[in-house]
């Protein structure tokens, strides 16, 4: 397999995922939240044809979805965010994969087909970019490694995806659609799917 879809997630632990929304809806609620997400991102990822690895922050974890699909997982490495990818990224093409992809779980908006549109995508482009609304992204995906793209980045603010813009800039990028992630109340009311989905809990 020459692709590699890399998820980066939280454990789903009470009081540290979501803890913007948290402040508005209860720490349990932002849990349920997280979870809905969590397993979304494993269901559209569960068909991709590429190699699947779940990047935790403390744990691994026992859940069915995972055993069911051969993720493999992991615990995430490193000081920061942009650390924590860039060493996942470089040991992925240490070991020989030619495309990657890196997600995280706040997007109820991502599909099975916006992950094959950038595997696809990295057939002729050398980088393909998931913009969000908040100014991150919730998708890149690499060609090359390069961890420039990684550091001095705002992590958490609505200057990283123009950052990251400008490090690829004399690279070939493909841009995806842009799409909505979870993180304050403000998003969650964009998803009225995720609402009802919630209120059926």
């Amino acid at each position: 397999m020459k692709n590699l879809l890399l998820i980066f997630a939280k454990n789903p632990d009470l009081g540290k995922v979501k803890t913007r929304l948290a402040e508005s809806i209860g720490e349990q609620k932002a849990l349920e939240i997280y979870q809905i997400l969590l397993n979304h991102t494993f269901k559209i990822a569960s068909s991709i044809n590429a190699d699947k690895k779940v990047l935790f922050t403390q744990r691994l974890e026992k859940l069915p979805i995972l055993e069911k699909h051969k993720f493999e997982q992991g615990i995430q490495m490193g000081k920061d965010l942009g650390d924590r990818m860039s060493n996942a990224v470089k040991i992925g093409f240490k070991k020989g994969y030619q495309k990657i992809v890196i997600i995280g779980a706040d997007l109820f908006d991502l599909q099975t087909t916006d992950l094959e549109k950038a595997f696809e995508g990295l057939e002729s482009y050398e980088t393909c970019i998931g913009p969000a609304e908040d100014g991150g992204y919730y998708l890149l995906g690499l060609s090359f490694w390069d961890k420039s793209l990684f550091q001095e980045k705002a992590w958490g603010t609505d200057q990283v995806l123009a950052q990251t813009l400008k490090n690829v800039s004399s690279k070939s990028i493909l841009l995806l659609d842009e799409k909505n992630d979870i993180d304050t109340v403000d998003d969650l009311k964009k998803s009225p799917k995720l609402v009802a989905l919630l209120n059926t809990l």
